[in-house]
């Protein structure tokens, strides 16, 4: 009689599964076109949201869309600072301010950045987390290509095309406080993935 180890239990799923009812959808910057290529567009944060699972608040985000009399609603992830009402600016031309997404290539030496895309148009793949960010190091405009510093300490080159958003993804200090009890860290797994087992260390 062999035994069901817990790997295998883990294969049809039941109830072995992401908990993903109450999840506010994808995070993801605009899809890029003409308009942020070539100039900017203005967006509107019309409400910050908290999303079951994730650490970081996120944003909604509404723009006038340029082509169609209609309005696009984007689902963003929110930055230190962001605030209801307040007008972000994404594409080629927008300003350097908190919560703007700009092309690599556009920000100086020093800037702090995340929800960065790892290739041009792919919506924001690195520094995602709450409380993290990356930090442009410097431009190569011969290859077309930036370096930036990850939240890991790791340097990344990335095509210079690809888009940023200026600061710090909002939600960081959140593993400051300790969780002191074996229930806190049974409740905090209750929003996330269910495969990743509960660590011991989460409970001191």
């Amino acid at each position: 009689m062999g035994r069901v180890v817990r790997g295998q239990r883990k294969g049809p799923g039941s109830i072995f599964k992401a908990h993903v009812k109450k999840r506010k959808g994808a995070a993801k910057l605009r899809t890029i076109d003409y308009a942020e290529r070539h100039g900017y567009i203005k967006g509107v944060v019309k409400e910050i949201i908290h999303d079951p699972g994730r650490g970081a608040p996120l944003a909604r985000v509404h723009f006038r869309d340029p082509y169609k009399y209609r309005i696009n609603k984007e689902t963003i992830i929110a930055v230190e600072g962001m605030y209801t009402g307040q007008f972000v600016y994404f594409g080629k031309k927008a300003a350097l301010g908190i919560g703007n997404c700009l092309p690599i290539s556009q920000l100086p030496e020093g800037t702090i950045i995340c929800n960065v895309e790892s290739k041009p148009g792919d919506r924001g793949k690195l520094a995602r987390a709450s409380g993290n960010y990356g930090t442009v190091i410097s431009h190569n405009p011969d290859t077309g290509k930036s370096r930036i510093k990850l939240p890991s300490g790791s340097k990344k080159v990335l095509d210079s095309k690809a888009r940023a958003v200026v600061g710090i993804i909002a939600g960081g200090g959140r593993i400051d406080k300790p969780l002191l009890k074996a229930g806190r860290a049974y409740h905090k797994i209750q929003g996330q993935n269910v495969t990743a087992g509960l660590r011991l260390e989460v409970w001191r």
